[in-house]
């Protein structure tokens, strides 16, 4: 049975692998004026398990929803567990992760074999800039900067958000946002899902530490492309097309996928050219597949 995959938009994604149905984030929902799939995540109505990669709303939203509509299991960050938990979700249909655990994801006779490893993760410098760049702008600067100095800017942002951009973009952050942490990420995680055909990375937000991504081998890499690249804690020196191809020969996997590079919050986000990034890939891992499926077209990934 082949694995297949649909891209939600943004870093949300719905894999398929021997009959499991696993969403990797689970943010469906868009502002009026965003590119998106056209759906809600009231839509979803089958799903087995749902990994969320951090705490911010443009991941976990929707997750609540998944999980009222199905017979879903959450595997997120104990902040993700505790806002979902305040959300309503009963803790029995939630396993907290911090890094170090696999977790068995089989179900009812189906998924044998099939299991995922949680890794810890960094995410994406966010605090660096308002809106997001196109992959070829080189971004220097911006090393050693304190967590208050980093709070103080994110601040900023979302006062940008709420006040300067497109009313629908800031009434979309009102609702998707509310309830969700004011407590950073929660703790960006790695998620690397081991099925007989084959292994999945699944990363949501452009940020590693290279002691944890060094050592993974997947066959196919769902990589974020979105932001400034976080490489141990340091915004990248240089563009995120390099920071993508950076990770990329780090983990020499067969096929990579793009995730959260779509305009899915205009006025921060940017409908991304990938231009960049696939002649980046061309170099550092020629032999590597890049596949760019749009929204809900149900991709094989593998075998």
């Amino acid at each position: 049975m082949a694995t297949t995959l649909d891209w939600y938009g943004c870093a949300t994604f719905r894999l398929r692998t021997a009959g499991l149905t696993v969403f990797l984030d689970a943010y469906i929902d868009r502002a009026s004026n965003a590119a998106g799939p056209g759906l809600s995540a009231d839509d979803v109505n089958e799903a087995d398990w749902v990994l969320v990669g951090h705490s911010h709303f443009d991941h976990l939203y929707g997750a609540e929803r998944i999980l009222a509509n199905t017979d879903a299991t959450l595997i997120a960050s104990y902040e993700s567990v505790r806002l979902m938990a305040e959300a309503g979700v009963p803790a029995e249909r939630m396993i907290c992760v911090a890094g170090g655990e696999t977790v068995d994801l089989s179900r009812g006779g189906r998924g044998g074999g099939v299991r995922v490893s949680v890794y810890p993760s960094q995410h994406s410098c966010v605090w660096s800039h308002t809106q997001m760049d196109q992959p070829d702008e080189v971004c220097l600067g911006d090393l050693g900067v304190t967590w208050q100095e980093q709070q103080q800017r994110l601040a900023e942002l979302m006062s940008y958000l709420t006040s300067e951009v497109d009313p629908a973009t800031s009434a979309h952050i009102a609702v998707s946002a509310a309830g969700h942490s004011d407590r950073g990420d929660g703790g960006a995680l790695l998620y690397l899902i081991e099925a007989p055909e084959g292994s999945v990375l699944f990363q949501d937000t452009s940020g590693h530490w290279s002691g944890v991504m060094g050592d993974l081998r997947p066959d196919v890499a769902i990589l974020a492309a979105a932001g400034r690249g976080n490489i141990d804690g340091e915004p990248i020196q240089g563009s995120l097309a390099q920071f993508i191809g950076r990770q990329a020969d780090m983990l020499q996997p067969r096929k990579i996928i793009l995730g959260h590079h779509d305009n899915w919050l205009p006025g921060f986000s940017v409908a991304t050219d990938t231009t960049s990034i696939a002649a980046e890939l061309a170099r550092v891992t020629p032999n590597a597949e890049l596949l760019e499926p749009g929204y809900l077209e149900s991709t094989k990934i593998l075998p």
